[in-house]
């Protein structure tokens, strides 16, 4: 209880919310070529340091971890901390971040990430925390505004790895052979034809709305049908729920004759089998009166068989794709940790979807991490989060996150 107690005394007596407004200023507008700017500039940082100084004396041993940690954290961010490390008793050791919804969810849009969310990313990998990207995106897309927002010295530091395409390669660079790894190359040789057949046809062969209403996203493996419209407008919508029913045909007809299976390849055995695995394929197939006479039950077992390694995915408005589902984001996440030399993890897992809450499965199951996610994310998401530590914020706001996560990295080395 005596750290709880000094919490309290350092949140009721001192003024940490101006603290903390100092400390936006100093570190996030830095003075530029006017004197009046940089005067400014340096009042706040001497007014910073001055308030730094009176809790460092009035808290003998801690008082320096308690400037800091004031000069971050609310109050409520201070003591989440506090309860996640007297439940876990450690800190955080890597950051497996999302991408879209998540890190590039800034009100609204979806387009950046927050000037104070990458000047806390650079302060953790300062402090010695490493930084897995886990996306579905492409490696030159993440690569890309990493390099942007963090800069070269971060991204090729060594300490930085992305997952991409939802785990199928991994990079690291500053790895030497291990920098790029390419995992997709060590499935069955009939699944990667399964999906050399589908990218092939995907366009090609596309009902003529679709061909004209839809892109690839530029995978190194994975194949995503992406709409020409606005993501989430009605015209994205319509074109996408129509790309996934002709996906699902496509990947049926692909895998009956890598699989040789009887029955032929005019039977909606793909449609049958992923409206039952998954209820928004289910809703979709029955809006689009889709939905096929065939039950589950009677697709032939070599159908099902390869099924079960593929996974079909439906986003809506967004994005219709065909992954294996022997790679995943829990695997990209493995070989990210391998990578970096991560010998026992206990991870912060930020995510919206349901590719996220697997990882967030993962490392609870193994006791090596957390989750949190957007008030935004899936139904699935949050309803795991809110089992395990509740650690839910809102659109645009990782930053909360990343400052309790700090917070708690403070207070676990106190111990």
């Amino acid at each position: 209880m005596e750290r709880y107690n000094q919490l309290y005394r350092l949140y009721e007596e001192f003024d940490t919310e101006t603290l903390r407004a100092y400390q936006e200023l100093v570190d996030l507008f830095p003075p530029v070529n006017s004197r009046v700017a940089l005067e400014q500039w340096q009042n706040a940082k001497n007014a910073l340091e001055e308030r730094k100084e009176t809790i460092r004396s009035s808290f003998p041993q801690v008082g320096e971890t308690f400037a800091t940690l004031a000069s971050h954290a609310t109050r409520d961010q201070a003591f989440n901390a506090l309860d996640l490390c007297t439940k876990y008793d450690r800190g955080i050791n890597v950051f497996v971040l999302d991408v879209d919804e998540t890190l590039r969810s800034a009100g609204s849009t979806d387009n950046e990430i927050q000037r104070e969310t990458l000047h806390l990313l650079t302060r953790l990998h300062e402090e010695g925390t490493p930084i897995v990207i886990c996306t579905g995106q492409t490696l030159e897309n993440v690569k890309g505004f990493l390099i942007q927002g963090l800069g070269n010295e971060i991204v090729y530091s060594g300490d930085v790895s992305i997952v991409y395409e939802t785990g199928t390669g991994v990079f690291t660079p500053g790895h030497g052979p291990a920098t790029k790894q390419l995992l997709y190359e060590n499935l069955d040789e009939d699944v990667q034809d399964v999906f050399r057949r589908v990218r092939s046809r995907i366009l090609s062969e596309a009902p003529d709305t679709v061909r004209q209403g839809c892109h690839l996203q530029g995978n190194e493996f994975n194949i995503t049908l992406k709409p020409n419209f606005e993501t989430g407008s009605s015209q994205a919508r319509d074109v996408i729920d129509e790309g996934l029913v002709y996906l699902l045909d496509l990947v049926g007809s692909s895998v009956a004759a890598v699989a040789g299976a009887d029955g032929g390849t005019d039977q909606h055995w793909a449609r049958a089998y992923y409206a039952d695995a998954d209820p928004e394929i289910r809703s979709v197939l029955e809006t689009t009166d889709e939905l096929p006479e065939e039950s589950v039950d009677e697709i032939p077992e070599p159908w099902t068989e390869m099924f079960d390694r593929l996974d079909v995915a439906y986003y809506e408005a967004d994005a219709a794709e065909v992954t294996s589902l022997e790679l995943n984001k829990v695997v990209g996440v493995e070989a990210a940790f391998d990578v970096l030399d991560i010998q026992d993890p206990f991870a912060l897992v930020m995510g919206d979807s349901k590719s996220d809450l697997r990882v967030m499965r993962w490392v609870e199951e193994n006791g090596t991490g957390i989750a949190a996610a957007p008030n935004h994310a899936s139904r699935d998401v949050l309803d795991h989060v809110m089992n395990t530590d509740e650690l839910v914020f809102d659109r645009g706001g990782v930053a909360e996150m990343l400052r309790t996560a700090y917070a708690m990295n403070l207070l676990a080395d106190l111990e």
